[in-house]
Parts: C-alpha cells; structure tokens; sequence
C-alpha cells in the first residue's frame, strides 16, 4: 500500500500566512505603441520673423555731399580681389598709402545700417477643420506636413 505523508497543521499555518505576506500583484497595464503617420495640412499664412542686425562703418564724407567707400564697404569680388592684392603685397608702404587721411574738406564719420533677415515663420494652418500654429525655421508654402498619433488612453478604472 502506497503511503501517504501528511502535512503537520503547523507547517500548514507557516506556509499559509507566508503566503499572505507576499505582496498582491495588481493588474498588469500592458502600453501600446502608439499609431503614428504623416499627413499634410493647409497652410493659412506663413508671416516671416525677422531678426534686425546693425553695423556701423567708417565712411569718408564730403562737405559736397560725396560719399566715398571705404575698405569696409567693399563687397564680393572686390573684398577678395583686395585681400589678395594685400596678401601678395610684399611691403607695407603700399598699404598706408591706401589708408591715408581723408582729403580735403571730407572726414571719415561712422555710419549705422541696418539689415533685416528673418529666422523663423510663423505658420497658421489647419488640419481636419481645427486650426493650430506653429514657428518653424522655413517657410513651408502651401501645405505643411503634420505627425498624426493616435494612442488610446487607459484609465485605472472601468
């Protein structure tokens, strides 16, 4: 005859309130990854933001109203062509002739100028009837390519 071991009511109380003891483990919320694709929006308006930059420059000014243009006005292929010329210059005489004092009736004043870039867009647009705006670094034209997400929100309770 097979024999059968019993448990001792002791050992059967420790298991069971060791049991007990361990923590109870709560529904496991299992996230999904969200549902995420592009679409395009229609652009409303795109009004540029314009960052303003001033300069000031020596210029040589006449009493007759004559304004003549400094080294530093000098723009393009004739602020290379001058930085070449003084780069292959082999003594500085040349040089200090060119920076000679202003002629008669002229002297050099500093002019201010202004320079306007802009360096963002704020773009009005709408998507499925709703309207939103966003600043973005160009300007997008007509249409404006948007992120759509879609995650369902779960809540603790039902």
């Amino acid at each position: 005859m097979p024999r059968i071991r019993t448990l001792s009511p002791i050992l059967v109380v420790t298991l069971l309130s060791a049991s007990a003891a361990l923590p109870v483990r709560a529904q496991q919320t299992v996230i999904q990854i969200e549902n995420v694709r592009t679409e395009y929006a229609r652009v409303l308006r795109a009004q540029p933001v314009y960052q303003t930059l001033r300069a000031t420059a020596m210029v040589e000014q006449c009493k007759d109203g004559v304004v003549v243009e400094s080294a530093e006005s000098k723009r393009g292929l004739a602020r290379v062509v001058g930085a070449v010329k003084d780069a292959l210059t082999p003594n500085s005489e040349d040089r200090e002739a060119e920076q000679a004092p202003p002629a008669d009736g002229c002297e050099v004043v500093p002019t201010e100028r202004e320079f306007r870039r802009p360096i963002a867009y704020d773009v009005d647009y709408v998507h499925h009837g709703v309207k939103y705006r966003s600043r973005l670094p160009y300007d997008p034209g007509n249409r404006v390519r948007v992120r759509v997400s879609i995650t369902p929100i779960v809540s603790g309770s039902r």
